[in-house]
C-alpha cells in the first residue's frame, strides 16, 4: 500500500499547496505541520469509526477498548456476531451503532464489503464500497480513506472541524458552508487530505 500521509508526505505535499496559497503558507508557519495520524486497515477500523461517531476522540476511544474486551481482543466480525445486545449496549455502544457494527460484520462475512480490496479501489469507487453499509456513510468512509488507505486527494467538507478550521485559516468569522468549502477545494487538488489535516490542527491548535 502506497500511504501518502507519512510525516515526509505530510509535510511534503503541504509545502506545495503552501507555495501556491499564502494562508495555508501562514498556517503553517503559525502552528506547524499536522503529524502523521496513521490507523490500521480492515474490520476492526471500520468497527472504531462506527464507535466513534458523534462522540468525543476520549469517549470513542473508551467504548471502543470496553468493546474490545468483551470480544477477547479477536476483533473479528464473527466474534462481534456472537456478543448479546445486551453486552454491547453494556459497553457503550447505542442500540443503532449496535445494529450498524452488526450490519457491518454481515458486509464483512458475505463479501459484501471486501475489505481487503479497498486499497486497490478508486477513490470514489471504494468510498461507494464503504457506504453501501448501514451506518457508514460519506463522513465514516472519508475518515477511513484519510486515515487508513492514507489517499492524498480526500476532502471531507462534512466534517465541522474542517470547516471551522479552514475558516479561520482564511480568516473568515462566519462558518462556511461545505459547498463554499468544496469549490474552495479545487485549488489544492491533488493534496486535499493534507489541508484537511491542516485544518484539524489548527482548529485544535489555534495560534495566540
Amino acid at each position: 500500500m502506497d500511504y501518502a500521509l507519512t510525516d515526509a508526505g505530510i509535510k511534503a505535499q503541504l509545502d506545495i499547496v503552501a507555495a501556491m496559497d499564502p494562508d495555508i503558507k501562514a498556517a503553517i508557519k503559525a502552528v506547524g505541520y499536522p503529524k502523521e495520524r496513521r490507523k490500521d486497515c480492515g474490520f476492526e477500523s471500520l468497527l472504531r469509526v462506527i464507535s466513534g461517531q458523534q462522540l468525543s476522540v476520549k469517549a470513542a476511544s473508551t467504548i471502543h477498548g470496553r468493546v474490545e474486551v468483551l470480544m477477547k481482543h479477536q476483533i473479528k466480525p464473527e466474534v462481534f456476531m456472537a456478543l448479546e445486545d445486551e453486552a454491547l449496549r453494556g459497553a457503550g455502544l447505542s442500540w443503532q451503532k449496535i445494529s450498524y457494527g452488526r450490519s457491518l460484520c454481515e458486509a464483512v462475512m458475505t463479501g459484501t464489503l471486501p475489505v481487503d480490496d479497498l486499497d486497490s479501489m478508486g477513490d470514489e469507487d471504494a468510498i461507494a464500497a464503504i457506504t453501501s453499509v448501514k451506518g457508514l456513510g460519506r463522513w465514516s468512509a472519508e475518515m477511513y480513506m484519510i486515515f487508513s488507505l492514507g489517499r492524498s486527494d480526500i476532502w471531507p467538507v462534512d466534517d465541522l472541524a474542517v470547516l471551522v478550521g479552514i475558516g479561520r485559516i482564511k480568516g473568515l468569522e462566519e462558518r462556511q458552508k461545505p459547498k463554499e468549502i468544496q469549490v474552495w477545494g479545487e485549488a489544492w487538488r491533488p493534496h486535499r487530505s493534507v489541508v484537511a489535516l491542516l485544518s484539524w490542527h489548527y482548529y485544535s491548535n489555534p495560534p495566540l
